[in-house]
């Protein structure tokens, strides 16, 4: 088996260590021998991306999402607008969240046309949202829980027809109201998450990694790795998530049932464990090499 992956304008979108994305996607999928290869696709190059299986578009500046237009208007926008259409998987974040919605509105009225290939809008604000934040995901995309750091002026609005990536329960999300977070739509997976978000959410990672083989394979069974470093590092933003909000009646967001899942897929299996995996429920599985750099 192997995975194609695109990364889409990693030259002008690549806030706050997205590209961090890519590295995990990599890893965790040659831990597990499946094959990988990335093509980083940059602004203004021409090629064509029927054969990839998996898209990424990380965070760019109000600028950086300017001088992309023409491109996506001439070049690009027609097949990432097809790929979508085609089932194949997405991780779009902040910028390149925003991007694939009809428009971004400034704070002073000027609109910018975007892919049009989901159904919602951005309206920016004069006030940011920042700061690390929790949702839960949606069961369709996993229903466990992610921990991330947002940064935007722009507040989401989705269409009727469009399912929330996942609830706010610490933070703003979508626009700071409706505790929605991000977008779900057929397998686009749309966040304002940095981070990156999915190195201390494996979970998540592994639902992108399970969807994108199935739909080219049918059929999927990931094997199990260890995650204590990286759920233990989850685990504990999670809980200083859960008592900024019990302590400051000012942290956005209330609690809404937090909890700590470790019930999602992937969890079975032989695996050489600590304690701390296996009271989370883990089962023995191939021990993964660490590398010190």
């Amino acid at each position: 088996m192997e995975i194609s992956i695109c990364h889409l304008y990693p030259d002008v979108l690549n806030l706050y260590g997205d590209r961090g994305n890519i590295l995990c996607l990599r890893r965790r999928l040659e831990w597990r021998g499946i094959g990988c290869r990335v093509d980083h696709v940059r602004l203004g190059e021409t090629r064509s991306l029927a054969g990839y299986d998996l898209f990424f578009i990380g965070g760019g500046q109000d600028f950086d999402q300017e001088v992309l237009l023409e491109d996506l208007r001439s070049k690009k926008g027609p097949e990432i607008r097809a790929a979508l259409d085609d089932g194949k998987t997405f991780l779009c974040i902040c910028g390149g969240y925003q991007m694939m919605g009809h428009y971004y509105e400034t704070a002073d009225g000027q609109k910018c046309e975007f892919l049009g290939a989901i159904d919602f809008h951005t309206v920016g604000g004069r006030k940011r949202m920042i700061g690390n934040y929790a949702f839960e995901l949606g069961q369709e995309a996993g229903g466990t829980t992610v921990v991330g750091f947002e940064n935007h002026s722009g507040r989401t609005l989705l269409a009727g027809g469009v399912a929330p990536l996942g609830t706010v329960l610490r933070g703003y999300g979508n626009n700071g109201r409706d505790r929605t977070e991000g977008a779900h739509y057929k397998n686009a997976f749309c966040t304002y998450s940095h981070g990156p978000v999915l190195p201390k959410n494996p979970a998540f990672a592994d639902h992108l990694i399970r969807t994108a083989l199935v739909r080219k394979y049918g059929d999927c069974d990931l094997e199990p790795i260890d995650d204590t470093f990286e759920e233990t590092a989850h685990d504990a933003m999670c809980r200083r998530l859960l008592k900024a909000g019990k302590t400051d009646p000012a942290f956005p967001g209330r609690n809404q049932g937090f909890r700590l899942d470790r019930s999602g897929p992937g969890k079975s299996g032989k695996m050489k464990t600590c304690s701390h995996a296996k009271k989370h429920g883990f089962q023995a599985g191939p021990e993964r090499p660490r590398e010190v750099r």
